[in-house]
């Protein structure tokens, strides 16, 4: 069974990942930042640590064959910020990959690499990125790290450009985007099973009726998504949507009236800081 490590996962999605693969018996090691976890069982393996650190990424991916990188910023902040989380922080990991001969990394990505296409546009996988800010910026370039290091070293990457990964949709963005935990897990499985995938990327989202993304790319990584978001649409569209006009327009939602000064906002003013990945 193969050995994988779990970084970020203290965070919202990783304290999924973690649970879940702690609860199968997965070899697993867990990683946080600055704040020690809690152990789930006896014995687990648990660390903590700036990954900006060789010392602490070489401890991480020792005997690791699958790295889950879900470590970093998750939303729109300071420009320094990412670039020290995001950018610098990104190299160290792949940087001890290659010390550690880690084969593969499960990168995530964001659908905010893309925010800022209309809603009315159907996306593929090799569509120009358009990021929606500082934050997007980051998982593009974290994106073409990754690609460079599966070109110059051969350590595969799976770049997952996340939509919003919750355990139900709750407003009507995310009858396009929704990424469901279960649809999460099995895109994780076959993330570490596949065979030879070399460089990939693929749309971290479900089987959604309403969907932005044609994720047809993703046979080659054998994900098939059972989770659909148009279960929820009927209660979801009887409320209120959250998102002001702007973010009603763009596919980054709340994520693109932050730092917005075009004058075309629309009525509604621009849209509230973005607090969640999503």
């Amino acid at each position: 069974m193969k050995k994988i490590a779990l970084s970020g996962a203290g965070g919202q999605l990783g304290s999924v990942v973690r649970a879940a693969l702690v609860a199968r018996g997965t070899p697993l090691r867990s990683a946080a930042g600055s704040q020690a976890l809690v152990p789930l069982v006896e014995g687990e393996d648990v660390m903590h640590g700036d990954l900006r650190d060789p010392a602490v990424v070489d401890r991480l991916l020792e005997g690791v064959d699958v790295l889950i990188h879900f470590a970093g910023t998750s939303v729109e902040r300071p420009l320094p910020e990412i670039i020290e989380n995001n950018l610098r922080g990104l190299v160290e990991v792949y940087e001890g990959a290659r010390r550690q001969g880690v084969r593969r990394i499960v990168f995530a990505s964001s659908n905010h690499a893309i925010g800022m296409y209309p809603v009315t546009e159907r996306l593929s996988l090799d569509c120009e990125l358009r990021p929606d800010g500082f934050y997007g910026l980051s998982k593009v370039w974290g994106e073409a790290l990754a690609r460079m290091y599966w070109d110059k070293h051969g350590i595969e990457s799976v770049c997952v450009r996340i939509g919003s990964c919750l355990e139900r949709p709750t407003e009507p963005r995310h009858l396009s985007t929704w990424f469901g935990h279960r649809d999460l897990l099995h895109f994780l499985d076959r993330c570490v099973e596949a065979e030879n995938i070399g460089f990939l990327t693929i749309w971290g989202v479900s089987a959604n009726t309403r969907s932005w993304w044609d994720n047809s790319g993703a046979g080659r990584l054998g994900y098939q998504p059972t989770q659909n978001a148009e279960v929820y649409a009927e209660d979801i569209l009887a409320r209120p949507n959250p998102l002001d006009a702007l973010g009603q327009r763009f596919q980054g939602g709340g994520f693109v009236g932050i730092d917005y000064s075009r004058d075309d906002a629309g009525p509604e003013g621009l849209a509230a800081s973005a607090t969640r990945p999503v």
